[in-house]
């Protein structure tokens, strides 16, 4: 069995964001890209089961601009097997997102998607949702456990109340949470081999996918600078702070 594995190149979180004159997105000259950090945790899951016998090849899949091929390869010298890339210079929102991916999809004979629940960028949280619809498969969203079975899937994830299981067919969509482990960090001679690991590469047309997208960012704005903080003499002057100033008691 193959298992796909849609990685994201995002901004990196500790990186400084400025937003465009536009006002209709980021400044990204000069900012460093990395994997969505969702996204390093479902390599690691792939990769894991991989290793212990569940699973044939990790093949990872992304999106986007020339340099995004960094990210992909990043994947692979995590430990994932080959990759797909898929060149566009253009916005991706998640329905596009989902368009390619089930594009991809149907190339291979995969038996199971694993994806990052979000992306750090955009945090929408609709693509494996999206994927899982088109594909008419079986999803699993959050997963904090997985394990495979002979054609299932047994998901746990964390719920209000507790912990839910869910036992799904393969193939099937399952989208990773924070909990589920902990990703390993690419090694040197992982990012030498990753160098010489099969890459494929495919336009939105030989995909026979159009390039349209169903969101408009409208505006982006900063949020506001925060005053300073500021000591109070004892615990009366904190309270009335609190109450006059803050409004939270």
């Amino acid at each position: 069995m193959k298992i796909l594995v849609p990685v994201k190149r995002v901004p990196d979180y500790e990186a400084k964001i400025t937003v465009n004159p536009e006002k209709n997105g980021i400044v990204t000259d000069g900012i460093k890209w990395i994997v969505n950090p969702f996204d390093e945790i479902a390599v690691e899951e792939a990769v894991r089961l991989r290793d212990a016998g569940k699973a044939s090849e990790v093949v990872v899949v992304g999106i986007g601009p020339e340099d995004a091929v960094t990210q992909l390869r990043y994947g692979m010298a995590m430990g994932a097997d080959s990759g797909v890339f898929v060149k566009y210079d253009g916005v991706v929102d998640s329905d596009l997102a989902s368009r390619v991916l089930e594009a991809v999809y149907r190339k291979g004979e995969y038996g199971l998607v694993i994806m990052g629940k979000q992306s750090i960028d955009s945090d929408a949280n609709q693509t494996s949702q999206l994927l899982a619809e088109r594909l008419q498969l079986g999803q699993a969203c959050f997963a904090s456990q997985v394990e495979l079975d002979e054609g299932s899937a047994r998901v746990t994830r964390e719920v209000d109340g507790g912990l839910e299981t869910l036992q799904i067919p393969t193939p099937c969509v399952i989208s990773t949470d924070l909990r589920l482990n902990e990703p390993r960090y690419a090694s040197l001679p992982g990012i030498m081999k990753a160098k010489k690991k099969p890459m494929e590469e495919f336009a939105l047309e030989e995909l026979g996918v159009e390039p349209t997208t169903t969101v408009k960012v409208v505006r982006m704005s900063p949020p506001p600078e925060r005053s300073a903080g500021r000591k109070v003499e004892d615990v009366d002057a904190l309270v009335s702070a609190l109450q006059g100033e803050a409004k939270v008691l």
